[in-house]
């Protein structure tokens, strides 16, 4: 028998032997990892979304209690209205790091850590991916606070600004993110990951203004609470809910912390990206 000439649609349908089918971004790839990883969570999401609001909740229950009685108002708004917005962001920010600060770390630990790094995929892409997760993560858990605190006497979550509780919203769950990966990175048991959740991430969310202005503080620390990054996203979120904030007198200094987390989470990212790259205390 004679064998037929290939067909040229043939041809165009199947790359030569060693001829890579991905395109420049591995998209089923970075699809895949971030699905693993948001599936690691929700399978456990009574306590990876729903007991943090449930204690985001309690929050906001004793310190209306302890310090918003008298029709206590601040920013013209009782004073569960001024601290609801600022526990719900507080919430999605921790989240967004306990979820990035546990991937890579898990994986040293349990000794799994190879099948993030045999994939094919490139160092941005497994970046993607993880961030990707761990802002979906603090999201899902700021929409159960949000419906939580909604229910909850005398607090009033009208929308003033939706671009400010979006673009404020995501930029804290990227930076904490970012700062959860670079932490997994570092981090060689689990001891470390919870020393920079207690002494940066949660002192840094409580002194951030979520329970007070900061112009009731002296001057000396007002200027310190203005270098801390939290601070901007908690009264930028808040902003967007009461149309007030204490970032500054006007629109326009809220506009200017939008656009300072923005160049933060930028520098941020490629700080990450370059120590991922790098595969310190990863490919050892």
């Amino acid at each position: 028998m004679t064998q037929s000439a290939p067909n040229s649609n043939d041809e165009a349908a199947f790359p030569p032997p060693g001829q890579p089918v991905m395109g420049r971004i591995n998209r089923l790839g970075l699809w895949t990892l971030y699905m693993k990883e948001v599936r690691r969570f929700f399978k456990v999401q009574l306590q990876t979304i729903w007991a943090p609001a449930i204690t985001t909740m309690l929050f906001l229950v004793i310190f209306t209690i302890a310090m918003g009685r008298g029709d206590r108002e601040i920013l013209g708004v009782n004073f569960a209205t001024f601290v609801a917005p600022g526990l719900i962001v507080m919430g999605m920010m921790q989240n967004a790091f306990a979820n990035g600060s546990f991937s890579l770390l898990g994986g040293k630990v349990q000794g799994t850590i190879i099948d993030y790094l045999m994939p094919p995929l490139s160092n941005l892409e497994l970046l993607l991916g993880l961030v990707g997760a761990s802002v979906t993560r603090g999201v899902l858990v700021g929409i159960a606070v949000y419906i939580a605190m909604s229910l909850y006497p005398g607090v009033d979550l009208t929308l003033h600004h939706p671009w400010a509780v979006v673009w404020f919203g995501l930029m804290g769950a990227i930076m904490l993110s970012l700062l959860g990966v670079l932490t997994s990175i570092w981090a060689e048991k689990f001891d470390h990951n919870a020393a920079v959740t207690n002494f940066i991430v949660a002192p840094l969310s409580l002194l951030s203004g979520t329970f007070y202005v900061i112009d009731n503080l002296a001057p000396f620390f007002q200027s310190i609470s203005r270098l801390n990054p939290f601070f901007y996203v908690i009264s930028g979120f808040r902003f967007g809910f009461l149309g007030q904030s204490d970032i500054g007198d006007t629109n326009m200094a809220v506009l200017h912390g939008a656009l300072g987390l923005g160049v933060l989470n930028a520098v941020l990212a490629v700080l990450t990206y370059l120590v991922l790259r790098t595969g310190w205390k990863l490919r050892s």
